[in-house]
């Protein structure tokens, strides 16, 4: 199975390049599952049921989000209409929606999807990230020909512990949240590929993906003039992609994906 993660869309920019290039990467590719971080969609600021359902359009058959999940309200409601949007699996319990589920390929072949949030250096405090995973996994993973885990967190060190843990039980486990990509894909001893983190759908000549002024005066000041907002100019489509074997649900191959905008980086062949 081919599939492809795709890291936090970042403002209009980011939907652009998922809209311009993912289409046609899904048929260049041969791609059979496409999951797309969504959390910073709209301005930056979570995602709203328009935005989500343009990821859908161009090719997405997942999305998840992370600690901004709701920050656009409407989110509240729409995710429990919308079994394709995925919050994080260690928010509250009586959250709305949930936070991992069973998919289908196009070829009828399941595919499990989970996300969590870490808790290291994170704003408030979380569910513990490794239990929440361990449960889906243990309920959920003998039902799936392949399994993806998008751990949000601010830290390397969690992502690469969650990597670890999921090592054999994992297709791919996979960072988000930071929006800077990292150069360390890998298929770990027991068949997971590993990325600490994805990058961001976005546009790189920005402070992870907000126009620079307003961020570099307030840590120059440290000061604030005005609110953050998202940069404009022609976004890199970040990401990975995997190839797995249908039987074990092992990784064969990973492959980092930067497509357009300032960032290159080879796909597949």
């Amino acid at each position: 199975m081919k599939l492809l993660f795709l890291g936090d869309v970042m403002g209009r920019a980011g939907r652009a390049a998922v809209s311009e290039r993912l289409p046609g990467l899904r048929k260049d590719w041969g791609l059979d599952f496409v999951v797309v971080n969504g959390e910073n969609a709209s301005n930056g600021a979570g995602i709203t049921a328009k935005h989500a359902q343009g990821l859908f359009e161009a090719g997405a058959d997942v999305v998840t989000l992370g600690d901004h999940a709701f920050d656009q309200k409407e989110m509240l409601q729409e995710i429990e209409s919308e079994p394709r949007i995925l919050r994080p699996v260690n928010f509250a319990k009586q959250a709305p929606g949930r936070g991992a589920a069973l998919f289908a390929d196009r070829r009828g072949r399941k595919v499990l999807v989970a996300q969590v949030l870490g808790q290291v250096f994170m704003k408030r405090a979380f569910d513990d990230p490794f239990s929440a995973v361990d449960d889906v996994l243990r309920r959920l993973r003998g039902q799936a020909q392949a399994a993806i885990v998008d751990v949000h967190c601010e830290a390397t060190s969690e992502k690469m512990a969650m990597g670890h843990f999921c090592d054999g039980r994992a297709s791919l486990v996979v960072g988000t949240h930071t929006h800077v990509p990292t150069a360390d894909a890998q298929i770990l001893p027991g068949g997971t590929a590993y990325l600490t983190d994805a990058g961001m759908c976005g546009d790189y000549n920005s402070v992870i993906g907000m126009e620079k002024t307003e961020p570099m005066r307030r840590f120059v000041t440290g000061m604030s003039k005005g609110r953050f907002a998202p940069a404009l100019e022609e976004a890199t489509l970040s990401g990975v992609m995997v190839e797995t074997d249908d039987a074990t649900g092992r990784a064969r191959a990973i492959h980092m994906v930067r497509q357009g905008g300032r960032l290159q980086a080879a796909g597949p062949a």
